[in-house]
């Protein structure tokens, strides 16, 4: 059974990350320090350290 990831946008609407790994790496290729928007689907999120380090975790807990 895959796992559920689900994160909160901008404006408090659930979005259920479909691919961990994916949403991941384009973290740490495109949203890697500072403080940046990435949007997905319609969903809008602020990328920092806390949200990229939320990120991680999940990551880190895929499996």
């Amino acid at each position: 059974m895959k796992k559920l990831f689900i994160v909160q946008d901008n404006l408090g609407r659930d979005y259920e990350i479909p691919d961990i790994e994916s949403f991941y790496q384009h973290l740490k290729e495109f949203h890697l320090n500072g403080i940046s928007v990435h949007e997905e689907e319609g969903h809008y999120f602020t990328v920092n350290d806390n949200f990229r380090e939320k990120i991680k975790k999940m990551f880190d807990s895929r499996k």
